[in-house]
């Protein structure tokens, strides 16, 4: 089995996944989290917080890049990482944003803008291209974002798969058990910032752009 068909079945199975959890484990898995675990969201909350500077970082990333280019410096392997990091991550976040809209998904529980949910109204479901924040669940930006994040460094750094292992477990967690989003959202997610980040370090690397992987990782 080549590369192109390991990552077609992988995507098949995530889709699979999403189509199950909708159907069989999001509304059960919500209501369960809400009667048990209501009392300590605030603190499964946190770790959804760290993707939230990525943006930022992100800017600052490309600033340094371009300075360093404005300079007559070449772009180093280190750099060339960060600004991939830095481009994969504003394709993720276009990506979601559309995604969103498109599928306009309404959220376990009532959280912004007094919005329909499951948990308070009952509502469960899809309402494509409606648009607004209370429609907007699906996939979670939070799941795509460290997932983008942490496939670059996977493939350019991988002697810290460890820890990026954590990060994205840790997020995935606080956002499933501070029920902010469905099980599905979080698979969803995942699997765009996966996948959008797997093909930015690809499509860099056949541009015959600076090297980003390591001899480690292309061994691997």
């Amino acid at each position: 089995m080549n590369r192109a068909q390991k990552w077609a079945l992988a995507c098949g199975l995530a889709l699979a996944a999403v189509v199950v959890c909708y159907f069989f484990v999001d509304r059960p898995l919500a209501l369960l989290i809400h009667a048990r675990l209501s009392a300590y969201r605030t603190y499964f909350m946190l770790p959804t917080l760290i993707p939230e500077p990525f943006p930022a970082v992100a800017a600052l990333l490309v600033v340094a890049a371009g300075i360093r280019k404005l300079m007559g410096l070449p772009l180093s392997r280190p750099y060339a990482v960060a600004l991939l990091w830095s481009i994969a991550f504003a394709a993720t976040a276009g990506a979601k944003n559309f995604l969103k809209f498109a599928f306009g998904r309404t959220w376990p529980e009532t959280w912004i803008n007094n919005n329909p949910s499951l948990i308070r109204d009952g509502v469960y479901g899809f309402e494509p291209f409606h648009g607004g924040k209370a429609f907007a669940a699906f996939p979670s930006g939070h799941m795509a974002a460290i997932c983008v994040a942490m496939t670059v460094l996977w493939i350019t750094y991988p002697r810290l798969r460890v820890l990026y292992a954590f990060a994205i477990a840790t997020v995935a967690l606080g956002l499933i058990l501070s029920n902010y989003h469905f099980l599905s959202d979080v698979i969803a997610g995942g699997l765009l910032g996966v996948g959008i980040g797997a093909l930015a370090v690809a499509l860099w690397e056949r541009r015959s752009l600076p090297r980003v992987r390591s001899r480690a990782s292309s061994a691997a």
